[in-house]
């Protein structure tokens, strides 16, 4: 993988977030991205990324730059195919393992890993959907390094899963309109893949960036997780062939993982943040906090309630990566064998994880200031960011519904839904 230069990068000119400044399509990648070996490979390169995207991550943050070098970083570094199956060419690893990775990423910019999730979603939907045709084209693609966007979650439905984009075919061309907001990465994609609903069924149909008729702004204007570009799609008469549409499956009439493997993802990434937020109360209590008056200690690390505070912080990480790995490995098994029983012990197992990287991710930014004192809210230390990026993306999905499925589960032998949110 390559490395950021040393020298400062001029940022005068960097497009950025919610801006009227049009973001022209990115380049395709001039040679296919790595293909990783092993687990191994695959942690190493999350640890060398997240070690480069941190060095930045307050600056875009603060600024709203959107991450244009860091991301080619990203997608190049062979994550972005970690699930591409072995008989496609693919390292094909272990879901255990790509949340593993996820995390460690996010621990060094949780805006920039949160870019791929739908990439990364996406290949597992097509490994389970997809014709074998299509497959081969599509997995390609993501070995080449090219992005795949988000043209998903729509407004003013009355669900999440009401869905007014459509798709109808003409000849051998799919023609798609709608609109669509929430999509993280369709900004500065190489392919935007958008849901649509025929007359048969939902699709999921790939567009290049630049088609005519495919309108993306940069209107993402949230609070935290500033810079993953999720902004909103206009397809007006996009026209792509129709080889292009892929068939999807219902999901509640045939079991299949495709929510799980959605949800470790957004949970691998809220594990990144709450390690984050833990490592930098540690550095601020260790290097600038005081002790408080009452403890009569010489340093704020000698404190018995901050000495505790942090023990219960890393134990309930710890838990919350365990439960990562479990469901990781269940997901395994019902990609390998999707029976209802095992895809709905996929489902249970992803939101028990869900339910811990949550909790701990908005427990270890709160307690990241109160443990490190008032002068850790000062703007210079920019350490707000793991709040605003800890609230925001946990609202991904209400995570009180998992306990519902999870109790309902174990109590009265009710399989959970399956949909992309559960």
């Amino acid at each position: 993988m390559g490395t950021l230069p040393e020298t400062p990068i001029d940022y005068s000119l960097h497009p950025r977030v919610n801006s009227d400044d049009p973001v022209p399509p990115r380049p395709r990648p001039e040679r296919p991205a790595h293909i990783l070996k092993d687990d191994a490979d695959a942690i190493r390169a999350a640890r060398e990324l997240a070690a480069e995207l941190a060095k930045d991550a307050a600056l875009r943050d603060r600024e709203g730059l959107l991450p244009l070098r860091e991301l080619d970083l990203y997608s190049q570094s062979g994550i972005w195919s970690i699930n591409v199956p072995k008989e496609f060419g693919g390292p094909g690893l272990s879901y255990a393992t790509l949340a593993k990775a996820v995390s460690i990423v996010a621990s060094g910019d949780p805006a920039v890993a949160q870019i791929a999730q739908n990439h990364l979603a996406i290949l597992g939907l097509i490994a389970i959907d997809a014709t074998e045709a299509e497959k081969r084209e599509i997995f390609g693609w993501a070995l080449q390094g090219l992005r795949f966007g988000n043209a998903f979650s729509e407004f003013g439905g009355k669900t999440v899963v009401d869905f007014k984009t459509r798709v109808t075919f003409e000849g051998d061309e799919a023609v798609v309109n709608g609109e669509k907001f929430y999509t993280t990465g369709a900004l500065l994609s190489h392919l935007v893949p958008i849901v649509s609903v025929g007359d048969d069924g939902a699709y999921l149909v790939f567009a290049d960036r630049e088609t005519p008729g495919l309108t993306i702004t940069n209107n993402w204007s949230s609070f935290g997780q500033r810079t993953t570009a999720s902004g909103s799609v206009r397809a007006v008469n996009v026209r792509v062939p129709k080889a292009r549409a892929v068939k999807l499956q219902d999901v509640t009439a045939v079991p299949t993982v495709q929510g799980p493997i959605s949800q470790i993802i957004q949970a691998a990434i809220d594990a990144g943040i709450a390690r984050n937020a833990i490592d930098e109360t540690i550095r601020f209590v260790t290097t600038q906090s005081r002790p408080w008056v009452d403890s009569g200690k010489e340093t704020a690390g000698e404190d018995p309630y901050t000495i505790a505070a942090i023990g219960d912080l890393k134990i309930r990480l710890h838990a919350a990566e365990a439960l990562l790995d479990i469901a990781g490995r269940a997901i395994d098994l019902g990609l390998s064998d999707p029976t209802l029983e095992n895809v709905s012990e996929a489902t249970i197992k992803t939101a028990e994880a869900k339910v811990l990287t949550t909790q701990i991710a908005i427990e270890a930014t709160n307690k990241l200031f109160e443990l490190s004192g008032t002068r850790s809210t000062l703007a210079q230390h920019a350490l707000d960011r793991h709040w605003r990026n800890a609230r925001t993306h946990t609202l991904h999905d209400p995570v009180r519904w998992k306990f519902y499925h999870v109790g309902n589960y174990y109590l009265n032998g009710v399989n959970p839904p399956r949909h992309a949110w559960n």
